[in-house]
């Protein structure tokens, strides 16, 4: 492995020119070693490995991966098919971190998964793909054909007893896949409502089955992490997180686009450093940290540590971590209804404060952007924060994270609502 693949193991086959890394290309640098590894030692060898790396789940949730494998019946487990599923249906606003992994280095992922469900003894593994991503599926698609050829798919893995079946699943594309239970569903041929839990998936999945559902950035760091050891890893994270991170962010700066940093890279660093600060022009009021569920965070924020702890405490969460930018020219409200609208349209639509709330708010929203608010529509929309966003009111957490974005632009933007209800109009529109 080079230098960088020390420090940047993520992105270490990762070109300016994206072009895809092969086979050949992968093993030669260190590719498929840390499945070698991990075939030498016992799975629950493997599981102790990720425990101590403190590797946290980086689909948003921030979950200890290896605390959540560690619910997966082992030794006592029913004779039965257990399964690992890649959540790479990547659908929340202003996120595109997996979309550059599974695009520039497929393998990458291909043995994260091996790995994986060797650890937790899954003999079929599924990669549940947003249907969008066209590229993607081609390279995945190439990456397991040549995965199978080489002997590290398909029966007695590398002269082992193991034996992993990994299929590519493009979905038909809703938000609410992200939500793990809603995908399995999906995978089921079913709807995709999520589920109540208990039972959890680690215990009663896909088809009834122990199940482990991760994001492909979490699965990725796997192979590295048996590879180099657990102590590597959390030296890589500036805090208490450990590890490296894939940090996005897209508006109106320089050089909009994702990266990856060692996990606790200051806001500031993120924005001003590798975006290149604001376009000229532009000044930043706000910034949604980890997608478009999250909480606005401003100027104040900007040397807060990009960790999954520290943004907590601040009022947001680090979700994704890939930045949404809010400039001065944009209008807050407009941002807002924009956001709610999609997570209306995304909504599965089985409670209903989620089916019947979101688009209600949507309705307020767009009459305020509109030049037709009232002044009892700020008591609507306070009152659907609190009613919405409160978890537990719904069935899962989509709507109280459609509500994050609409909370904070009314704790900090407060007087853009009041001007639209004041003026009859949206000052932005009228400026431009």
């Amino acid at each position: 492995m080079t230098d960088r693949g020390l420090t940047h193991p993520l992105t270490r086959n990762v070109h300016q020119d994206k072009r895809v890394t092969d086979l050949a290309a992968y093993e030669a640098n260190g590719g498929y070693r840390g499945l070698r590894k991990a075939v030498e030692m016992t799975p629950a060898d493997c599981l102790q490995v990720v425990k101590d790396s403190n590797l946290r789940g980086r689909g948003g949730a921030g979950f200890p991966t290896g605390m959540k494998w560690s619910f997966v019946p082992m030794d006592n487990a029913p004779p039965g098919h257990k399964y690992l599923i890649a959540n790479a249906d990547e659908m929340e606003p202003g996120t595109f971190k997996d979309r550059l992994l599974m695009e520039c280095d497929p393998h990458q992922l291909v043995e994260g998964m091996i790995c994986s469900a060797y650890t937790i003894q899954a003999d079929i593994a599924y990669i549940f793909l947003r249907g969008e991503y066209i590229k993607s599926a081609q390279t995945l698609s190439d990456a397991l054909r040549e995965a199978y050829a080489a002997g590290y798919l398909g029966k007695n893995i590398l002269g082992t007893d193991y034996s992993l079946e990994l299929y590519l699943h493009t979905s038909a594309g809703r938000y609410i896949c992200g939500e793990e239970t809603a995908l399995i569903s999906s995978l089921e041929g079913k709807r995709a409502n999520p589920r109540a839990k208990p039972p959890f998936p680690q215990v009663s999945g896909l088809w009834g089955r122990p199940t482990i559902v991760n994001n492909v950035e979490t699965l990725c760091n796997i192979c590295h992490i048996l590879d180099r050891g657990a102590d590597w890893f959390q030296q890589l994270g500036h805090g208490e997180d450990a590890g490296t991170k894939m940090y996005g962010v897209s508006g109106n700066v320089v050089n909009p686009g994702c990266w990856e940093l060692p996990i606790g890279t200051t806001v500031r660093e993120i924005l001003e450093e590798h975006a290149g600060g604001m376009l000229p022009g532009y000044k930043m009021r706000g910034f949604l940290p980890g997608g478009g569920s999250t909480d606005f965070l401003t100027e104040e924020h900007l040397d807060l540590a990009m960790d999954y702890s520290t943004i907590g405490k601040a009022g947001s969460r680090m979700g994704t971590g890939t930045m949404i930018i809010l400039d001065d020219q944009t209008c807050p409200v407009g941002m807002v209804k924009n956001l709610i609208e999609f997570f209306a349209h995304e909504s599965c639509g089985f409670c209903t404060p989620c089916r019947d709330g979101l688009p209600w708010t949507r309705d307020v929203l767009e009459e305020i952007e509109a030049g037709r608010g009232r002044e009892e529509d700020m008591g609507i929309l306070n009152h659907q924060v609190a009613f919405i966003g409160a978890i537990g009111n719904t069935h899962c957490a989509l709507a109280p994270g459609a509500m994050e974005p609409l909370q904070s632009a009314l704790k900090y933007f407060p007087e853009d609502f009041e001007r639209h209800i004041a003026g009859q109009s949206c000052p932005y529109c009228d400026a431009g």
